[in-house]
């Protein structure tokens, strides 16, 4: 069986398709490129947006922008953006006037270039009248696969616009330890508004904080209460291990209303708990705390549902917990059953996980695989799979014979390594 496999470009690659996209859309060089990775989390879903922790690492899979800063003498310096992707329709050029960006007035992709530039005005990091841009984008991050290419999206041009409008936030990418990471984390949290209020999807920070602030070799523990990270070391070749991420084909997206829908169910159930949010239940009085959900629900409540929703939110909290200290104590190969663990939640519990996604899990775990999830926000997407390292070709092979026994379109893989930051 033939397995198709998503292989990351090279930095010179990446930037000289940008480039030559440029050119060829807008006539002319780009002031520069600059690229944002895609992520995988490795545990912790739909825990950012309930103030929990999260760890995620950045794909080597990059988005690449090409942008020209609009020369003040012509007439759209007052702040126009032009807009080209190499994913989209050939020869299209989209025409945005930055001073009627507003929630709901920007209509697909172009929303989260856009959605940039208005975040960091509203936060008065870049002044309105700074004039606007031409922007081209290339991509190996796999769209709609729950990789989050729209983060690598909004990131790759923040950094773009930081360095072209000298705004001085990106500082050094990485280094949670420098002052320069609290630019890094504002420029996360505009990324995040923009895909709120601009693009429509009510996502939390975890996708922005890991492709601006990683670290190659390492995955991120954000804590989504503060958006303090700790930089975990995480190499899967020291242990002979390797990480294969299943691109199931079954796209998502996080703006149909189900994502929304999770999130409006977190909030109300935080707000009868009389808590700002989930993170403050602890695991250990979990079962009382389930009780009182139950007791006397509001009038077209669906006590049940409210249940499950936030034990699996303090139950994924707790793994991730007990992920981070299996890492930190080099005990990489005892993980797979907290993997195991948080996919039947996000399956049962959250109701997020899709055929594709079953399918792939289960495959991959016959195959060998010390543990298997579904990551990203789910009804589609990816799932993962700590393999063996010897062993990716033959995991993969089989889910690609499962998906082929259940009539399913033939998945797509990539080995996922923490690789480095937007810049």
């Amino acid at each position: 069986m033939t397995v198709e496999r998503v292989e990351a470009w090279t930095q010179d690659k990446g930037s000289a398709r940008a480039r030559a996209l440029f050119v060829e859309r807008f006539g002319e060089e780009p002031d520069g490129v600059w690229s944002a990775p895609g992520r995988v989390n490795l545990i912790g879903e739909h825990t950012d947006y309930n103030g929990g922790l999260c760890l995620p690492i950045a794909l080597p899979h990059r988005t690449y922008v090409a942008v020209r800063r609009t020369p003040v003498p012509e007439e759209r310096a007052s702040g126009v953006v032009r807009l080209a992707s190499a994913q989209a329709p050939a020869g299209e050029v989209r025409e945005v006037a930055l001073a009627d960006v507003a929630p709901g007035t920007v209509d697909g992709w172009p929303a989260y270039v856009v959605g940039v530039a208005w975040a960091l005005q509203q936060a008065g990091d870049l002044d309105e009248g700074a004039g606007g841009f031409d922007v081209a984008v290339d991509s190996c991050v796999p769209f709609g696969a729950g990789l989050s290419s729209s983060a690598a999206l909004e990131c790759s041009v923040a950094v773009a616009l930081d360095h072209l409008f000298g705004l001085g936030l990106a500082g050094t990418p990485g280094d949670p330890g420098s002052p320069d990471d609290a630019g890094q984390a504002r420029l996360a949290a505009a990324c995040v508004r923009a895909e709120n209020e601009i693009a429509g999807a009510p996502t939390g920070g975890m996708d922005q904080s890991v492709s601006l602030r990683a670290t190659p070799g390492h995955a991120l523990e954000l804590d989504c209460r503060d958006l303090s990270v700790r930089q975990v070391p995480f190499d899967l070749a020291a242990h002979d291990l390797a990480l294969l991420v299943i691109d199931t084909r079954a796209e998502h997206a996080l703006v149909d209303g189900q994502y929304a829908a999770r999130r409006a169910t977190c909030e109300a159930a935080a707000r009868r708990l009389g808590v700002p949010t989930l993170r403050e239940i602890d695991a250990a009085g979990l079962d009382a705390t389930l009780a009182a959900l139950t007791a006397d629900p509001p009038e077209g409540e669906d006590a049940d549902v409210a249940v499950r929703r936030v034990r699996h939110v303090v139950t994924e909290i707790a793994r991730v917990e007990s992920f981070v200290d299996l890492l930190d104590a080099g005990r990489v190969r005892e993980v797979g059953p907290l993997m195991d663990a948080s996919h039947a939640s996000l399956r049962d519990d959250y109701e997020v996980s899709a055929r594709e996604l079953d399918v792939a899990v289960a495959a991959a775990r016959e195959a060998g695989a010390l543990g298997a999830r579904m990551t990203g926000g789910g009804f589609g997407g990816s799932a993962i799979a700590l393999v063996e390292a010897g062993a990716v070709d033959d995991v993969a092979r089989a889910v690609g014979a499962a998906f082929e026994g259940e009539g399913l379109r033939a998945p797509a893989f990539l080995v996922a390594t923490p690789s480095a930051p937007a810049a």
